[in-house]
C-alpha cells in the first residue's frame, strides 16, 4: 500500500507536501497555510527526512484530525485517507480566502509555513488576484516535445532524486506537470528546450561597461537557458569581469574578489526567484560598471511584505519556483537571502550595499576601491594576470593556459582531458576558473554548444586560439 507514496517520499517537502510525524499543535497551521496558498497534503506518520514512523489510523485519530481542521475559518472540507500506516490530509485550495485559525493566518513560502496577519493576506489576494504565474499551466508548451531531459536530469542530480523514478509522476509531484499533462510556467523555466520562444521575457541579461557611466558597452549577452543554467551563465560573467585581488603569503596564493561572491549569488537569484513574471516588459538586468554591479529585477516588495519588514520577513512571489531552488540548495532556508547578502557584504569589508526597490527591485554592490573590469586576452597568453601576483605566479597561469592550447592542437579534447592537462581534478570549480575564461574569450569553442551538459561534449581551437598558439611558438 504504501508504494504508492514512494515517490512523495523521494521528493521530499515541498510547496505542496508537508511531512509530520504526529499531530502537534502545528498541524492546523500548516492545514490553513496549504488552504491559503495552492492547497496540499500532509502526510501524518513520517518524519520530517521522509522516514515512515507509522501512526494510528482508527477512526479515534481520525476524528481527532477532523476536529483540529474544524477549527479552521471559514469551514474547510478535507479529505484523509489511510495509505498503509499512514494518514494523508488532502487540503484542497480554499475558495474563501484568507483562511485563519486560533493560531492566526498561514501562508505556504516554500517548503515552509509562515504566519502573516489578516490584512496583508487580503491586501495580497486584492493585488495579485489570487493567480500564481508559476502555478498557472503554459499554453504554448507541449509535454513532451518542448521539455528538456537533460535540464531535468540535472535538477535531479542537484536534488539528489533518484532518477528511477516515473518521470511523468515525478513531474507532476513537483507540480511542473497538470493533470492533464501540461508544463506549468514553473516547469517551463526549470525543463523547457526553449525559454526564448516560450518565455521571451524570462530570460537573463548581462552588459559589461566600460568604465563608470552606460556609454561603452565591451561586453553583451543574452542567456537564454533554463533559470538553473541561467543562473549559473549569469555569475560566470560576473566573476569574469570583476577584478580579483591577490594576496600571497608563502607559497599559497589567496583571491580576494572585489565583490563577495555569497552576496552576488543570492542577489542574482533573488532577480530571477521572486522578479514579477506577469510584467512582461522588462527582464532580468545584471549590469557590470568599473566601481559596480547593478542587479535588478521587475517587481518590487511583494503586497503582504511592508517596506518596515523588509530583510526580516519573507512573502514569496513566486512559491513554486522558490521551492525548486530550494530542493537543489540555491536558495539556503527561504525568506534568509537578504540577510545572506548583508552579511556577506560585512564580512568582506570592501563593498557597500544599496537596495532599492519601487516598481522594480534593484541590488547595488559597490566596490569601496574600484577597478576597471577584466578586458580581452591578447598578446601573449596570461597577460591578464593582476600585477599584484608575483613573477612565479604569473608563470605558472600562463603555463596552464599554454597546456590548453597545447591539447587542442591537434583534435578536440574532454572537459576532463583538458583540466588533467593543467594538473587539475575534474571539479566544477576548476571549470569556471580555468576553462570558461577561454570559452568566453573566444579562444576554445564547444563542439556541440547547443547542449552544453552533453557527456559527449569536447573542446577545440577557434582560430583565435590557434593564432595565439602559433604566436607562441605552437606552429604545426
Amino acid at each position: 500500500m504504501t508504494d504508492s507514496l514512494t515517490p512523495l517520499l523521494l521528493a521530499g517537502e515541498g510547496y505542496h507536501t508537508e511531512f509530520k510525524q504526529s499531530l502537534d499543535k502545528s498541524f492546523v497551521e500548516e492545514a490553513c497555510a496549504f488552504a491559503n496558498s495552492g492547497g496540499g497534503r500532509i502526510l501524518l506518520g513520517v518524519s520530517d527526512n521522509g522516514v515512515i514512523k507509522g501512526v494510528d489510523t482508527g477512526n479515534v485519530m481520525r476524528s481527532r484530525v477532523q476536529d483540529t481542521l474544524g477549527q479552521i475559518e471559514p469551514r474547510l472540507s478535507c479529505n484523509i485517507e489511510a495509505v498503509g500506516d499512514v494518514l494523508v490530509v488532502k487540503i484542497p485550495e480554499g475558495t474563501e480566502k484568507p483562511y485563519g485559525c486560533s493560531r492566526g493566518f498561514f501562508m505556504r513560502m516554500g517548503a515552509n509555513s509562515q504566519k502573516l496577519t489578516r490584512n496583508q493576506i487580503i491586501e495580497f489576494f486584492q493585488k495579485e488576484g489570487r493567480i500564481r504565474f508559476d502555478e498557472l499551466s503554459h499554453a504554448k508548451a507541449v509535454y513532451p516535445d518542448d521539455f528538456d531531459p537533460d535540464a531535468f536530469a540535472h535538477f535531479l542530480k542537484l536534488a539528489g532524486i533518484s532518477p528511477s523514478i516515473d518521470r511523468d509522476t515525478l513531474l507532476r509531484n513537483l507540480d511542473c506537470l497538470t493533470a492533464d499533462n501540461r508544463l506549468t510556467n514553473a516547469g517551463v523555466l526549470f525543463f523547457a528546450r526553449d525559454i526564448d520562444f516560450l518565455l521571451n521575457h524570462a530570460i537573463v541579461g548581462c552588459v559589461l561597461y566600460k568604465g563608470n557611466d552606460k556609454v561603452h558597452i565591451l561586453d553583451k549577452k543574452d542567456f537564454k537557458a533554463n533559470l538553473v543554467d541561467n543562473i549559473d551563465n549569469a555569475m560566470l560573467f560576473i566573476q569574469r569581469h570583476t577584478k580579483l585581488r591577490y594576496k600571497i603569503e608563502h607559497l599559497r596564493r589567496e583571491e580576494i574578489p572585489d565583490y563577495p561572491e555569497v552576496a552576488l549569488r543570492e542577489a542574482v537569484i533573488n532577480a530571477v526567484c521572486h522578479r514579477d513574471y506577469f510584467d512582461k516588459r522588462a527582464n532580468v538586468l545584471i549590469e557590470v560598471f568599473a566601481d559596480r554591479v547593478v542587479i535588478t529585477n521587475p517587481g518590487g516588495l511583494p503586497s503582504g511584505l511592508p517596506p518596515e519588514e523588509f530583510g526580516t520577513r519573507s512573502v514569496a512571489r513566486n512559491p513554486l519556483i522558490a521551492s525548486l531552488l530550494h530542493r537543489i540548495d540555491y536558495i539556503e532556508k527561504i525568506g534568509t537571502g537578504i540577510n545572506r547578502i548583508r552579511q556577506a557584504v560585512a564580512e568582506h569589508g570592501g563593498t557597500e550595499l544599496d537596495l532599492r526597490y519601487n516598481d522594480f527591485f534593484t541590488a547595488i554592490f559597490r566596490a569601496k576601491v574600484a577597478m576597471e573590469p577584466g578586458g580581452e586576452i591578447g598578446g601573449s597568453i596570461g597577460e591578464q594576470v593582476s600585477e599584484q601576483v608575483s613573477e612565479q605566479v604569473s608563470e605558472q597561469v600562463s603555463e596552464q593556459v599554454a597546456r590548453v592550447l597545447i591539447a587542442c592542437k591537434t583534435q578536440p579534447q574532454s572537459k576532463a582531458e583538458l583540466l588533467e592537462a593543467i594538473g587539475l581534478a575534474n571539479v566544477y570549480l576548476n571549470y569556471k576558473r580555468h576553462l570558461v575564461p577561454l570559452i568566453e574569450q573566444g579562444i576554445i569553442e564547444m563542439t556541440i554548444p547547443d547542449k552544453p551538459r552533453s557527456r559527449l561534449q569536447k573542446y577545440r581551437l577557434t582560430d583565435k586560439g590557434r593564432a595565439l598558439l602559433n604566436k607562441e611558438g605552437g606552429d604545426e
